[in-house]
């Protein structure tokens, strides 16, 4: 069981220096406590998920090259995630617009600096599937 995640979800990245919040936009018919329930469409850059301030991977090139330019001093870089597919864990029995909803457990890998983003605080309380 989990609880269903929704538009204004917390969500964090273990290289990012910030926290984002989810904007869900794969569907608007399903809702819990009157906001979008989010599912595993919801893995755009800027549009469902905004940078989570600066990134400190090395494994991401542009935090790798300008690390190298300062010196080996580290140089975050803003922290834009990149998603490698789509998320992951979600409650496969419970569907919306054909697509699986996500629920707290769910997570998102990132390709650029090998982060895994996770839910913090899924925006409902209530919902539990």
């Amino acid at each position: 069981m989990g609880t269903k995640v929704v538009t204004g979800a917390v969500l964090m990245c273990p290289f990012g220096t910030s926290t984002s919040m989810l904007n869900v936009t794969s569907q608007s018919k399903v809702l819990a406590e009157g906001k979008p329930v989010a599912t595993i469409k919801d893995t755009n850059a800027f549009v469902n998920i905004p940078p989570f301030g600066m990134c400190t991977s090395m494994a991401n090139p542009q935090v790798a090259s300008a690390t190298a330019a300062a010196l080996g001093v580290l140089t975050p870089q803003p922290c834009v995630p990149t998603a490698a597919g789509t998320w992951s864990m979600t409650q496969g029995k419970v569907m919306s617009g054909g697509a699986p909803c996500l629920c707290n457990n769910s997570v998102l890998s990132c390709s650029l600096g090998q982060g895994v983003i996770t839910i913090t605080n899924p925006g409902s309380g209530k919902v539990i599937v």
